[in-house]
This record gives structure tokens, sequence and C-alpha cells, in this order.
């Protein structure tokens, strides 16, 4: 066994080669009514998306984001690196900001229960899981609200003594 060992660390360091995407895809070519959503869809403005994206989840049943969305704001990157002008796109995006974090950067001892409470108010957390999401402040609340919605979230929490960043 131990004759064996070189080799086979030898076979561990060597590079692999890489296998073409398709060789993991067992998917079936989409049909052409699919392909033509895929187009409309892809056609959408952000606030467009974002509204099909809330339409579904209300008609579908669906309360909560899945995890990964919420660690990531909402959006998880696309594999494959930025798209030629991307730059311009995001200095255009960041002017107008539409969608909002709510985050909570800290907050009074005396009023943590209160913030508790306010957090179950406008979110689907339980109990032990707004207790946690509060004690390991700074920690985004709410990801991707509007404006309107993300300030007026900001003051009820300021109010209970949190302090609030939009970001």
């Amino acid at each position: 066994m131990a004759s064996r060992l070189p080799h086979l660390r030898r076979l561990l360091r060597a590079p692999r080669p890489a296998l073409p995407a398709a060789a993991f895809s067992t998917a079936v070519a989409p049909t052409p009514r699919v392909s033509a959503l895929v187009d409309e869809i892809c056609g959408l403005t952000l606030l467009e998306a974002s509204s099909l994206a809330d339409a579904l989840r209300g008609r579908l049943g669906v309360d909560q984001l899945p995890p990964l969305a919420i660690l990531t704001g909402g959006a998880a990157p696309l594999a494959g690196g930025a798209a030629p002008g991307a730059a311009g796109d995001e200095a255009k995006a960041k002017e107008e900001k539409m969608a909002f974090d709510v985050k909570l950067e800290g907050f009074d001892a005396a009023a943590k229960l209160k913030i508790i409470k306010e957090l179950r108010g406008f979110t689907n957390l339980g109990l032990k899981e707004a207790k946690e999401l509060v004690e390991k402040a700074p920690a985004v609340l709410k990801a991707g609200v509007p404006k309107e919605e993300a300030e007026s979230i900001a003051e009820k929490m300021r109010a209970v003594g949190a302090k609030i960043v939009l970001e």
C-alpha cells in the first residue's frame, strides 16, 4: 500500500481536463413557448422584473426568498463576468436606485424587546429568528424594498430605539 501512495499523490495533483458544460447538463432544449417567455423576461427593466417576482410569489403562495437570495441581497451574481459597458450601466443604476436594504447597525439594550416586536411586524420571522437577527447586529433586516417602504420601516425602528441605515 505504501508503494502506491506517491503514485496516487501525483494523480491527485495532476491537472484534470476540463469537461464541456454540456457533459453535466440533463436539460432538454426549451420549447418555443418557453424560449419566448425567456426572451420577454430578459427584456424587462429591473423594476418590472421585481414586480414580476412579487406577483409570482403572491400567486404561488411563497412568502420568503430562498436563503441564498437573502444573503446576496435578493439577486445572485451571474457567472461569466461583467458584460461590456457594465460600468456605465452600474453608474446609472446607482443614480436611479429603486430598492434599498434596511440594515440594523445597533440598538439601545433597553429597547431590545420593542425592536424584536417591531421587526416581527414587517417580516415573517418567528420570535426566535427575530431575536437572533437583532442580536447579531449589524444585520440586514429587509433587503430590496422600495424607497417609501424602507423609509417607513426605518422611521418605525428608530422610534423604538434602533440605529438604522438604508443602503
